[in-house]
C-alpha cells in the first residue's frame, strides 16, 4: 500500500516549493529530455522484467510455489529489476518536477522497495536452494548503492 501511495504522490503532487520562475527554457528543456528519458527507460525495463519472469510472474510479493528461479534476462542485471525500473522512472519524475518534495518521496520509495525486497528474499531463500548463490553474485536493486545492494558474503 505504501508503495502505491508513494508512486501516486510522485505522479500527482505538484512541485514544492514551486520551481523558480527564472529558470531558463534551456534548463527546463534539458530536464524534460533527461527526466522523460529516464521515465521511459524505466518503463521499458519494467516490461523486460515482466517478460523475463514469464510463468513465474505473480502479483503478490510471495513467489509462486513450484515456480522456477529466474536468473536470466533482466534478472541477470539485478535480483529485483522491477524495483530498479520503478526507481529509475521515479528518478525521472524527480528531474521533471525538480522538487525537493519529490526527491524526498523517491527516497521513501527506495526504502519501501528495499524492505519489500528483503521480505521477498526470505521466501525465495526458503523456496529455492540455489538462491543463496544467485544472491552472492547479483546486485539486489542498484549495484553498489548502500541500502539497495546487499549480498551474502
Amino acid at each position: 500500500m505504501a508503495q502505491l501511495l508513494l508512486i501516486l504522490a510522485l505522479l500527482l503532487l505538484p512541485s514544492w516549493p514551486h520551481q523558480a520562475a527564472w529558470e531558463s527554457s534551456t534548463g527546463a528543456w534539458s530536464r524534460a529530455v533527461l527526466g522523460g528519458g529516464m521515465l521511459m527507460s524505466g518503463l521499458v525495463m519494467a516490461l523486460q522484467s515482466l517478460l523475463s519472469l514469464g510463468a513465474s510472474l505473480s502479483p503478490l510479493p510471495e513467489p509462486k510455489q513450484g515456480a522456477t528461479l529466474i536468473t536470466t534476462g533482466a534478472y541477470q542485471r539485478c535480483r529485483h529489476p522491477l524495483y530498479q525500473a520503478l526507481l529509475l522512472s521515479a528518478a525521472g519524475v524527480v528531474i521533471l518536477r525538480w522538487s525537493p518534495l519529490h526527491l524526498f518521496l523517491l527516497v521513501l520509495l527506495a526504502a519501501v522497495l528495499a524492505g519489500k525486497a528483503r521480505r521477498e528474499e526470505r521466501s525465495l531463500i526458503a523456496l529455492h536452494p540455489d538462491y543463496g548463490t544467485y544472491r552472492r553474485h547479483t546486485a539486489a536493486i542498484l549495484n553498489g548503492l548502500p541500502g539497495l545492494d546487499w549480498r551474502d558474503p
